[in-house]
């Protein structure tokens, strides 16, 4: 298993549509291996395959508490959705920013399995919020999206700032953030 660099906001990158995945073999399945460690270690509850430069239908997530619970879902398609949720939203490709996103409370899902069985299922609270915000990572979409111009342009700022920053060696370390981070 390897280590997958993950792309950061405003990379052009994260707005490539993935394609659908057709080859069902031991590539995908590596593919999958490298991005459950990639989004352990980085650490995040999920990860979209548009995250690391790979721009196919495939997402990982684990919100499970012992992350002891990986999740796999390749062309997935939310055909059914219901209610409404609000909460803070984090994520690996926008790093440290927190923002209030609103998005359905309850997911239908239908995906592919490693081995390219079909399945459906219903994902609730932090679960469908999750695959909601990988599922927007696939259509090239950021949960800076959903925020103003305004808001948008000042993240990226700061985020821009923090990488000149980091590369100069002035770096301050981020402060501890307990909201979970997608």
């Amino acid at each position: 298993m390897a280590l997958l660099p993950i792309l950061e906001f405003p990379d052009p990158r994260l707005r490539t549509r993935a394609q659908p995945v057709q080859q069902f073999d031991a590539a995908l399945r590596q593919l999958i291996a490298d991005m459950l460690q990639t989004m352990y270690a980085a650490p995040g509850i999920g990860l979209a395959a548009t995250q690391v430069d790979v721009h196919r239908a495939l997402l990982v997530m684990d919100v499970s508490v012992e992350k002891d619970q990986p999740q796999v879902y390749i062309n997935p398609q939310i055909v059914a959705r219901d209610g409404v949720e609000v909460s803070e939203e984090g994520c690996l490709s926008v790093p440290n920013i927190y923002e209030e996103i609103e998005r359905a409370a309850r997911v239908q899902v239908r995906a592919q399995q490693a081995d390219g069985q079909w399945f459906e299922c219903e994902l609730t609270g932090l679960s469908a919020v999750c695959l909601q915000h990988e599922m927007d990572h696939l259509a090239g979409k950021l949960f800076v999206d959903y925020l103003s111009g305004l808001k948008r342009e000042r993240i990226r700022r700061k985020l821009e700032k923090e990488r000149r920053e980091r590369a100069s060696g002035a770096a301050k370390p981020a402060a501890a953030r307990t909201a979970r981070v997608i």
